[in-house]
């Protein structure tokens, strides 16, 4: 059985996401916390926290033991775009995007 977790509205752009799940994908739960521990994007912490909670959700919800589970899918989708806008020369400005992204994890016993 599948279980999932899900951060919404993390500040780092999903480009930058995607890099770090790539590492990670179908990876054993513990070798995947290894990955991440030593990867040195910003975004490691995050999709670190989001896995333990997948895990704690198989674990605590759904009686599925720990040592058996592996990433079975994960993928950073767009959220929503903060606007902001910076002054140029000659009274112009222009636009900043601020971008979110929504992080998911899917873990799976083997």
């Amino acid at each position: 059985m599948e279980v999932k977790a899900v951060a919404k509205t993390v500040r780092i752009a999903p480009r930058k996401v995607r890099l770090v799940l790539d590492l990670v994908r179908g990876k054993n739960v513990e070798e995947a916390k290894g990955i991440l521990k030593f990867t040195p994007n910003r975004s490691a912490d995050t999709i670190a926290k989001v896995l333990g909670s997948a895990v704690a959700n198989a674990t605590n919800n759904h009686a599925q033991d720990a040592s058996k589970l592996f990433i079975k899918a994960c993928y950073a989708d767009e959220g929503v775009t903060m606007k902001r806008f910076m002054p140029r020369a000659k009274g112009n400005a222009s636009q900043i995007l601020k971008r979110t992204s929504h992080i998911t994890i899917v873990v799976e016993e083997r």
